[in-house]
């Protein structure tokens, strides 16, 4: 499932069509939002080396690390930073975010990047002017992808930052430009779901192609164990999860998805779900689908049912009444006319219809105009 989401921010946007975004949700209980957001950072970093990424490079929006954490957490996880400078540039949020340093003219923040580092960052001092801001991130991602109509992709590592400085509108805005721009593959980022109210949370899902929510393993635990070995197994526990994705399709359709995670040193790990959790979740779902096809009991159970309109005469022909006359009258007649014809029509070959009139106050059929007695 990580995989899937990976693939789609890697094949990009189609033509005429907004870039695949995704939204990695945490909170205090599964503090683990920014593995997600470096795992998927990896994993793009690697497609484009590879030359399998719609995007020629990518624009990190540092606002919660700084750029020589990115730098050593790429080098950490085999990526080549050699040509680095060619394919990613970051944008430091992180180091002055409201020019303080600046103003008050003191030495800046030791992490400031130099020529000699692998990574171009540049230093962005007004982060409450998310215009600037807009026009800096596209200005850096068009510099990486020079070539004709080629595009690039943009992870912000933490909306939540940047509405401690903006309003929700004003980040809603900016996220929808960043989809809809041209030359914009893709796009991605991290919120902490639990400082938020729920219109931010829905506000931000609604600008989401893709939702991924981590959510705690629930832990049932046994009455009778000792007191150390439950805290044995919370803490074994405490860096274990679920990642629930929610992809919304191009046709409207919603695909929920579910794995495990495992927070190691070497970094997030992905498991399917356990099969007896899968079939514990499964018969909690309510079944919804049907099979068209019947059993030989149900269609032996199907042939017992007595519909209301069938006549039930214990084989003995039945005859409707239909209000106007009763059965005893005209019964012998029908009789002898319908085996008169039908000894007729066998004979002959030819079907015949036979028409018996309701009463005897109906007026017989004519070929005469009834109308021809009219002066016009």
């Amino acid at each position: 499932m990580a995989e899937s989401i990976c693939r789609n921010l890697r094949d990009g946007a189609l033509e005429g069509e907004h870039a695949p975004a995704l939204s990695i949700k945490d909170s205090i209980a599964t503090p683990f939002g920014s593995d997600v957001f470096n795992y998927v950072l990896t994993k793009l970093s690697s497609n484009i080396l590879a030359g399998k990424s719609q995007s020629k490079g990518i624009v990190l929006v540092a606002f919660s690390r700084s750029p020589s954490f990115y730098v050593d957490f790429l080098k950490t996880n085999g990526i080549d930073l050699v040509s680095a400078k060619k394919w990613i540039s970051i944008l430091d949020c992180y180091t002055d975010p409201l020019g303080w340093k600046d103003s008050l003219k003191g030495p800046l923040d030791t992490e400031n990047f130099s020529l000699k580092d692998p990574i171009e960052a540049v230093l962005f001092r007004h982060v409450r002017n998310l215009d600037l801001l807009l026009s800096a991130i596209i200005e850096m991602g068009e510099a990486l992808a020079r070539q004709g109509k080629g595009r690039f992709s943009v992870s912000i590592d933490s909306v939540t930052e940047m509405l401690r400085h903006a309003s929700l509108s004003s980040v809603a805005n900016l996220l929808s430009k960043v989809r809809s721009h041209d030359r914009i593959s893709s796009t991605f980022w991290l919120l902490h779901s639990d400082l938020h109210e729920i219109r931010a949370i829905a506000a931000l899902e609604y600008l989401s192609s893709m939702v991924g929510s981590l959510e705690p393993m629930n832990l049932s635990l046994n009455g009778q164990r000792g007191d150390l070995e439950k805290l044995s197994l919370l803490e074994q526990n405490s860096r274990k999860g679920k990642f629930h994705v929610r992809f919304k399709r191009r046709n409207g359709r919603v695909r929920v998805m579910c794995e495990d995670f495992h927070i190691k040193q070497s970094g997030i790990n992905f498991t399917p779900v356990s099969s007896e959790e899968g079939i514990i979740n499964q018969g909690l779902l309510p079944k919804v689908q049907f099979n068209l096809q019947l059993s030989e009991k149900e269609r032996i159970d199907r042939a017992k049912v007595v519909l209301p309109f069938e006549h039930q005469g214990n084989g003995e022909p039945m005859h409707i009444y239909d209000g106007r006359r009763s059965l005893s009258e005209g019964k012998d007649e029908k009789a002898s006319v319908l085996s008169e014809n039908l000894q007729t029509n066998e004979n002959s070959g030819k079907g015949e219809i036979i028409y018996f009139r309701d009463s005897d106050d109906e007026m017989p059929d004519s070929d005469e105009d009834p109308d021809d007695d009219l002066d016009i």
